[in-house]
């Protein structure tokens, strides 16, 4: 069952790795791509709050596999 906890762990952390590291690059392309068009700040803005709602899932997520690593141990 401990393995079973951790494998279903390990897929939820890569999960969250590449959540953030996609948003990350989104992020920076939507600017650079935005800047290039020439789009006016409220886009950058939007850009910037919905690579912030991904990093707060992020933390959200990472709060819960520590808990339940945690809770696992002991």
């Amino acid at each position: 069952m401990s393995s079973e906890l951790d494998k279903d762990l390990t897929r939820k952390g890569k999960h969250v790795a590449l959540v953030i590291a996609g948003a990350m690059i989104l992020w920076f392309v939507a600017n650079m791509v935005g800047q290039a068009v020439g789009l006016p700040g409220r886009y950058a803005l939007l850009f910037d709050m919905a690579a912030l709602a991904a990093l707060i899932y992020a933390v959200v997520n990472i709060f819960q596999i520590w808990r339940a690593r945690r809770t696992n141990q002991g």
